[in-house]
């Protein structure tokens, strides 16, 4: 079997904070999108498979757009990230509009992942470096085994001078090994320098040097039977709740949890990406400034 990995492009979000739908939205200086560079870089470091999860309001616009661009230079696959897409006896709360969650949509996608895979976020722009240190890392292992790594980034490169953001803060030791990850949904940056989240109404310090997650990691496919397990668990505790989200970090932390050694391996490139509206013209300009190094070309898909 081969062990030529996939790629998992979260594309379902809301963009509530943005104001529209960022997994589409024009950044490069040909109109590319910020997947575009990453699907880029993904099949430079060795994926041979895209996978979008999407949700069905823009399957038609979102195919529109990539369809013709990567026919031909990658296998593609379009998934629809259902609300009521869930396992046999749970069905779907009345009222329910919000997306499950990240790793419920890495669920979604479990009947085209048959290799090792990575999950990128479709409004991150992760870096080539990123992209060929995961690569590198899941031709290596075995695909029969529970496996899992992480690329780590710090967190004060991270922030938005805007208001919040959601990131996994991790736990690591001194051998680059994950001791743990928890999900803080309301970071903000501190304007002295350092950051903070809020929980219950009550505000934590965070020093901006902690190694977070932006959702670029890896897994074996034996992760998906996990991944199931947890998600009946999730529902069973919480899937009454309108807002409540199954968030693809605990994943990790429970591989983690089950004696398994995960990487957090190191990146030279730097991340950016888009939480609200004002952040679009950094990253146009950071784009820019890599297209005029010839970083990437002036047309990615001629």
């Amino acid at each position: 079997m081969s062990n030529d990995p996939s790629l998992v492009v979260l594309a379902a979000g809301l963009g509530s904070r943005y104001g529209r739908l960022k997994q589409i939205d024009k950044f490069g200086p040909n109109d590319e999108t910020l997947v575009d560079y990453t699907i880029y870089d993904a099949i430079s470091a060795g994926f041979k498979k895209i996978i979008f999860v999407i949700r069905a309001s823009i399957e038609e616009e979102f195919k529109r757009i990539y369809l013709d661009k990567l026919s031909g230079c990658v296998q593609v696959e379009y998934i629809v990230q259902e609300l009521d897409a869930l396992p046999p006896g749970f069905k779907l709360p009345k009222g329910r509009e919000k997306p499950w969650g990240t790793a419920h949509a890495v669920y979604s996608a479990r009947e085209k992942i048959n290799e090792p895979f990575a999950i990128v976020n479709a409004d991150d722009f992760y870096g080539r470096d990123s992209l060929q240190q995961i690569s590198k890392h899941l031709q290596s292992i075995d695909n029969t085994q529970l496996d899992a790594c992480l690329v780590g980034f710090i967190l004060e490169k991270t922030l938005s001078d805007h208001g919040r953001v959601s990131r996994g803060v991790c736990e690591v030791s001194p051998e680059n090994k994950l001791l743990g990850i928890t999900e803080r949904t309301h970071i903000y940056k501190k304007r002295s320098g350092g950051a903070y989240y809020v929980e219950e109404k009550e505000s934590f310090d965070l020093t901006g040097k902690e190694i977070v997650s932006m959702n670029l990691m890896g897994f074996t496919s034996k992760v998906l039977a996990l991944i199931e397990s947890m998600l009946i668990d999730f529902l069973r505790r919480e899937g009454k709740e309108m807002k409540s989200e199954f968030f693809i970090p605990s994943v990790l932390n429970e591989v983690q949890l089950r004696g398994v050694s995960v990487p957090v391996l190191t990146s030279k490139a730097s991340w950016f990406g888009v939480t609200y509206q004002e952040d679009k013209s950094i990253a146009r300009l950071r784009l820019a400034e890599l297209v005029n190094r010839n970083v990437y070309p002036q047309q990615l898909w001629r």
